[in-house]
């Protein structure tokens, strides 16, 4: 069993019953409430685990699934008791069993819709027992706390139905009687009226002889009795016999309902309390998330880590964010500053979010933050900011920082504020520093504020002791409620007193009396100060450098991944590009093929020259054009203009291309001429052509043919040879086959094919495919003065 040795004192000095009376807020049942307000902190650290884990699950599953609905069921609580003791329920109390029923079946539904079902809560859930027979058996047959409904059984249905019946025929004869003549006039009003359950009629005194049956009433001038006539006797007789049969059905109900309720009654008991229990710890995560509250990493070696801390009981609008922290290199902590900087507010903060923690509360901090868990939290706060109890004066100080010490050890964390006040300053600076060495003997973690310097020299010498200064601005009078460790603060008393209106005369009086070690002092301070704010500035520029390289490191990483991709699509682009331009050519090809074939069929026709002329020219353009697509050329607009006319054998470069060519026929009148590319001849504007000065002409290569435009039989002057050393076999097969159709079309009947000995590889292909072609005729290798073995002479058909 966890042992809680926090003192309730000390837990209301740091305002813990506040932040349990914000938790009861998010409560809903009464039972819940006062959990929460009951709430004790736990010093075993395995528990405040546990306690954190499932307040840490309840705020995941409100944040994914919203948070569950719980309803005020605290009657249930009584009837539950009676139920343990074997009694018969009231209407009211089947009502609050109904809605306990209500509840558990509203949660276990909630939480079956729960995708993620956190192991922590688990438990909790499983010890809900939905039982929806009997939910809708009492909420059908309970109308309120003082009827039951005709559907709560047949029987008691058919009774009241009987009542009704046996009511309406009563009426109906007593009707007729108060409309007959005979008696209307005995009557004091023409109306029917109950009393004691039955039928009757008002009849004036002093006729009640006249009008047969019973009295039950007078009124209370006596003018007026109300009289059951005879004939509605037996009908009145046999509704109240129905009556007691309805009263005798009612109980049998509700008997029979509160058997039903007490078979489940352990169902009922752990439900309830399970209710109660989820109520808490949703109210917790409820609690968190209005305070942005967040989990800290917990132990128990007295680490804690505060990372912009907000302390809860403060205006979020104006609570100003403290970093502090305590027992990693330092298990001691000495605040110094002006009053109204902070210090107090520090101190309950460090203490408040410590019992918070344990409590099972999440704490307003930003990641990274640590929390230890304490054996005992030992408080000694006697300022004026929510402490009820005063003890501003020397006695009672001391008496508390006795009591602290008697009971600290190294599972205590210790606040001390304003230690050693309320006396002559040497002594209570003297005083400190021995309550402060006392404390560190003890191996307590300690955080304690001061005004002496003592203090701050003794915290700047001892090992284990840190000093930690709030910011005050001296200019504006206003606290920065920032915090610095490392270094100590000024009092600022001096500047304080000028701005508020001290002479300075009194001020230089002050300083001058002061000692030569405690203006040594200041000094030193002030210029640690100084350097700590160069130092905070650099850090600050370092970061924000830091930030700015590391935003563009992104920047780049994502450019870098944006032009792979890029390189990618183009790639791509290209591939299908390639691919289209291929298919085209082979179509055209074909085509070229076909063409050609129908040609030499149709040679003997009178129109073959021009069919064929027209052919080739058409040949040409499809080439240029699969050149031009495989190559683009865009208009060039720099202005360039060439410094002479161009002329056959120039060489060129294609703009913007840059491919290099020469020009193998002067421009047209169009301003067009054509270009040797390599293997291919194109069609380029003269604009896009620059003259290459420098260079002359190159050779056209072996296997070029001399002259490889179209003419008519009268203007061909073609060559009887073509010279294809030099190339490789599919190239030197390509020229061949078309210097053979310009020969043919020419009307040359015997060509000289120079392809030299070598290696034999280009011979052997060309003699193969002279052998197949079907514009050859023969052929046969060169003779004696002919070029013997290096040419093949052949005849055209």
């Amino acid at each position: 069993m966890d042992v809680h040795l926090i003192d309730e004192n000390n837990a209301l000095s740091l305002e813990l019953p506040k932040v349990l009376d914000m938790l009861s807020v998010h409560c809903t049942s009464d039972r819940a409430k006062t959990s929460a307000r009951l709430i004790k902190p736990s010093t075993d650290l395995y528990t405040v685990k546990n306690e954190i884990s499932k307040t840490q699950a309840a705020l995941e599953m409100s944040c994914s699934y919203g948070t569950p609905a719980f309803y005020k069921i605290d009657g249930v609580q009584a009837a539950l008791k009676r139920l343990n003791a074997g009694s018969v329920l009231s209407l009211g109390e089947l009502i609050e069993v109904r809605k306990l029923l209500s509840q558990i079946n509203s949660l276990c539904v909630w939480y079956s819709k729960c995708e993620d079902k956190p192991a922590q809560l688990g438990y909790l859930f499983e010890s809900l027992y939905e039982n929806k027979y009997l939910e809708n058996k009492l909420d059908t047959a309970i109308v309120d706390e003082n009827e039951l409904s005709d559907d709560a059984s047949a029987s008691l249905a058919a009774i009241r139905r009987k009542i009704t019946s046996a009511g309406l025929k009563i009426r109906q004869s007593l009707e007729k009687m108060i409309k007959s003549p005979s008696i209307n006039r005995y009557l004091r009003e023409n109306i029917i009226t109950m009393r004691d359950g039955r039928f009757v009629v008002p009849v004036k005194s002093e006729h009640k002889n006249q009008i047969q049956g019973f009295v039950h009433a007078a009124s209370s001038s006596g003018s007026t009795l109300f009289i059951e006539p005879a004939a509605v006797v037996e009908a009145n007789n046999d509704i109240m016999i129905l009556q007691a049969q309805e009263l005798e059905e009612i109980n049998r109900i509700i008997k029979a309902l509160s058997y039903e309720c007490e078979q489940i009654k352990e169902q009922l008991e752990s439900g309830f309390k399970a209710v109660c229990a989820l109520d808490v710890y949703f109210a917790k995560a409820n609690l968190a998330a209005q305070m942005k509250a967040s989990v800290p990493e917990i132990n128990d070696d007295g680490t804690i880590v505060l990372r912009k801390a907000r302390h809860p009981l403060i205006d979020p609008k104006k609570v100003v964010p403290i970093d502090v922290s305590l027992g990693e290199s330092y298990d001691t902590l000495v605040i110094t500053g002006p009053n109204t900087g902070g210090k107090t507010v520090l101190l309950k903060t460090v203490g408040l979010f410590t019992l918070m923690t344990m409590c099972g509360l999440l704490i307003p901090v930003a990641d990274g933050s640590k929390i230890s868990v304490f054996k005992n939290i030992l408080v000694c706060i006697g300022d004026s900011q929510s402490i009820e109890m005063s003890l501003s004066t020397f006695s009672a100080h001391m008496s508390q920082v006795a009591e602290i010490l008697n009971r600290a050890d190294f599972e205590s964390l210790v606040l001390l504020d304003e230690l050693g006040s309320g006396t002559d300053p040497e002594e209570g600076a003297c005083l400190a520093v021995a309550i402060i060495e006392q404390l560190k003997a003890q191996g307590a973690y300690t955080i304690a504020t001061t005004h002496y310097q003592e203090l701050k020299l003794y915290a700047l010498e001892a090992d284990g002791v840190e000093n930690a200064a709030f910011d005050f601005d001296a200019e504006t009078l206003t606290p920065t409620y920032k915090l610095n460790i490392g270094t100590p603060g000024k009092s600022n008393a001096y500047e304080i007193s000028s701005k508020l209106g001290l002479s300075e005369q009194v001020i230089s009086r002050a300083r001058s009396l002061a000692s030569e070690e405690s203006v040594k002092l200041e000094n030193v301070l002030e210029k640690l100060e100084q350097e700590r704010k160069q130092a905070e500035q650099m850090k600050f520029e370092a970061a924000q450098l830091k930030a700015q390289a590391q935003q563009l490191k992104t920047e780049l990483e994502a450019q870098t991944k944006e032009l792979e991709e890029r390189k990618e699509y183009e790639l791509e682009e290209a591939r299908r590009e390639a691919n289209a331009l291929l298919s085209r050519v082979e179509r055209q090809s074909d085509e070229l093929v076909e063409e050609l074939d129908k040609l030499r069929k149709q040679k003997n026709a009178q129109d073959f020259s021009d069919k064929a002329a027209d052919a080739k020219r058409r040949q040409k353009k499809a080439i240029n054009q699969m050149y031009l697509d495989a190559n683009p050329i865009t208009q060039s607009d720099d202005g360039y203009l060439l410094p002479r006319a161009l002329k056959k054998g120039d060489s060129v470069t294609i703009m913007p291309s840059g491919k290099s060519g020469v020009v193998v026929g002067e421009p047209d009148s169009k301003g067009n001429c054509f270009v040797q590319l390599g293997a291919m001849k194109t069609k380029v504007e003269v604009t896009k052509l620059r003259l290459n000065e420098s260079k002359k002409a190159d050779k056209p290569k072996k296997g070029h043919v001399s002259t490889r435009g179209v003419q008519s039989r009268s203007q061909r002057k073609i060559s009887r040879e073509i010279d294809i050393r030099g190339l490789n076999c599919d190239e030197g097969i390509y020229e061949l086959d078309s210097f053979i159709d310009e020969a043919v079309l020419s009307g040359v009947s015997v060509i000289t094919v120079i392809h030299g000995i070598g290696t034999g590889v280009l011979k052997n292909a060309v003699r193969a495919h002279l052998k197949r072609h079907p514009s050859v005729k023969s052929s046969r290798k060169g003779l004696y003065g002919e070029g013997e073995d290096g040419v093949t002479i052949v005849e055209l058909k």
